[in-house]
């Protein structure tokens, strides 16, 4: 059986996104209270709002705080452009260990890993994001995206859900619950 992995391009995009920084704690406090509106407004909005909402959050996300991580997620996004698996997550390994509370760190590394195959090491990547950052509806999608790839389809869909829950207009997340609501629900009966 043959399964249709996600689209590389999505997860390299995760990669791509070049961060902004904020460096004071009343900007960190702020955010996190944005953040909690935006999550709010993401599970009512209709699909043209959720859009915006979660460019929205992605920019909050993508928030370092440090000159240092940004310039490393940009050198490791330079070298996936480049095809450079090996310098991307040699950068991507230095923002871990200079950056180990910036979850779009961890993220980006874990989607790397999903790239070049490297499930156990993605699913750590993935378990770290999500506990910096519960709501990161992006790296629940990875979780079940390398849960897929494992041939794990009851735990890919609960994971699937799970960000569906989070972001019910993503599309991407909202194809891989079609792909599989069949062969979950068959196994029930």
């Amino acid at each position: 059986m043959s399964i249709a992995y996600p689209d590389l391009k999505g997860i390299v995009a995760a990669i791509a996104m070049i961060v902004t920084f904020s460096g004071s704690g009343i900007a960190q406090e702020a955010d996190s209270q944005d953040e909690a509106a935006l999550l709010e407004q993401l599970a009512q909005a209709d699909p043209a709002q959720a859009l915006r909402i979660d460019r929205q959050l992605k920019a909050l996300w993508g928030k370092s705080g440090s000159a240092s991580a940004d310039l490393l997620l940009e050198r490791a996004r330079k070298a996936m452009d480049s095809g450079d698996i090996e310098a991307a997550l040699d950068h991507l390994t230095a923002l871990t260990d200079h950056a180990p509370d910036f979850a779009e760190g961890w993220h980006a590394r874990a989607s790397v890993f999903f790239a070049i195959e490297r499930y156990g090491m993605a699913l750590a990547d993935l378990e770290r994001t999500l506990a910096l950052n519960p709501n990161h509806y992006d790296a629940i999608f990875g979780l079940g995206a390398v849960f897929e790839a494992m041939e794990r389809p009851e735990q890919a869909y609960e994971a699937y859900s799970r960000a569906l829950a989070i972001h019910p207009h993503h599309e991407e997340v909202t194809n891989a619950v079609n792909r599989l609501k069949p062969q979950i629900e068959g196994k029930a009966l």
